[in-house]
Parts: structure tokens; sequence; C-alpha cells
């Protein structure tokens, strides 16, 4: 029998990328969620415009916003898919091969840019090199995990960065991971506006921070683009 798979994509004032991740991936056999912040007015022609999505309001943060649309998923499995980047055709397959073995708990794509610069082809290698070594993808490679594992786990850890990477290395106590050679094309558009250079380094030097156990909240400050305000309360977001 099909399994159903929810595809959950947190959204923050970026109708855009958003309009053009729905209109570039075949969502049909697959129930739609999409978190917002209520205050997000930017997408009010699209919730008007899309009845068949399911739309979820929530504070603003991606682990929040993660969790609150997993507590609304019916699916088999979660598939978390930031809005800018796009599922590869035929992505539900992926879903599939990784169901029919019970030791999978959570699964990735592989990372691809939208970019014909060479850059954008190392940082990829670089990335297939992490994955293939650490087994750590991130959550620009559409992590998707079994609802009963997620919801075992309590879901997202509310950290205000890092949070994927903290759901993964829970995720490997509970199973294998299984990586999808289809590519999730990701929007090179902050490579670009950041510099290559300068953007990876900074990805590196924050890695690096935390795994030498600087907290989330304080590399925070180095990302001012993921930072949250009003800070919500700390501890694990719960998914109802």
């Amino acid at each position: 029998m099909a399994i159903l798979p929810s595809v959950i994509i947190p959204v923050y004032r970026d109708a855009a990328a958003l309009e053009r991740t729905l209109a570039s991936t075949d969502f049909s056999a697959a129930e739609l969620i999409v978190s917002a912040t209520r205050d997000d007015s930017s997408l009010s022609d699209l919730r008007a415009a899309r009845k068949d999505i399911v739309w979820v309001d929530a504070p603003r943060g991606r682990a929040f916003q993660m969790n609150a649309g997993a507590a609304f998923a019916r699916g088999d499995w979660l598939v978390f898919l930031h809005a800018d980047t796009r599922l590869p055709a035929g992505w539900s397959d992926a879903i599939e091969d990784a169901n029919r073995d019970p030791s999978v708990a959570a699964g990735c794509f592989r990372f691809a840019l939208d970019s014909g610069s060479s850059m954008a082809r190392l940082i990829e290698l670089g990335v297939r090199l992490r994955v293939a070594f650490f087994g750590l993808p991130y959550g620009d490679q559409a992590i998707f995990v079994r609802r009963a594992i997620f919801e075992a786990m309590g879901g997202y850890a509310h950290l205000p960065i890092m949070e994927d990477v903290d759901l993964v290395q829970r995720l490997r106590r509970r199973g294998r991971l299984y990586r999808s050679p289809k590519p999730a094309l990701t929007s090179s558009r902050r490579w670009e506006r950041d510099g290559w250079i300068g953007r990876t380094a900074r990805h590196l030097l924050l890695i690096a921070l935390y795994f030498s156990g600087v907290s989330p909240e304080r590399l925070i400050r180095l990302d001012a683009a993921r930072q949250v305000h009003p800070d919500p309360p700390a501890g694990r977001i719960p998914l109802q």
C-alpha cells in the first residue's frame, strides 16, 4: 500500500521563493503543509489561491514552525522542505525506498545549487563529503523522517540555529540514514548575496563552534538572518 508523505515548508516573508517551489514540484501524492507566521502579509494572495494547502500559523523560527506543521501532519513520513529548495522529479520514490527498510529512521536528498558557478560545484562536493563521512545532512537537503520516530523524539528541539544538526544527531540513534542520489535544488541567492567564500566560511565557523560546545544562543549572534525575536521560552517545542 502506498505511503502518504507530509511535506512541511516553514516560510517567513519569502512568498516569491515559496511560490516558485510550489509551481516547480508535483505534490499531488503528498499532504502539503506550509507553516508561516501570522503576521506574514506577503502570503495573503497565495493563501487565498491555494486552498489545497494546509496553512499553519506558528511563532517565527524554523524549529517552531516545523514542529507546528508536524502537529497537523497525517502522513507516515514527514518531509521538511525549505521554501527556496525544490524537490526532484519522482521525489516520493526516495521516500518509498526508505520506507521499505525498517532499519531506516530518516533520509535526505543530494544537495545541489541552482548556479553554474564553479564555486557551487565545490560547495556541493564539500556537502557530499560531509554527508558521506559524518552522516550529517542539513535542512536544505530536505530531511525526511518517519513520523512515529519524530513524535517519539519530541520533534525539533527549540534551538535558534543548528536545529537540523541536533535532529540528525538524535535520529542517528534511532536508525539508519537513507541518502537519495536525487538532487534537492537549493537557490544560490544567499551565497551570491553574501559571497561564495564568505558565506561558506561562516557556515564552517558556526558548525565548528557548535561542535566545540558553543551554545546556539551565542551562535545565532553570528548569523543575523536566523535571529528570532522575541525569544521564545527554552526547552523542547511541543508538537501539540
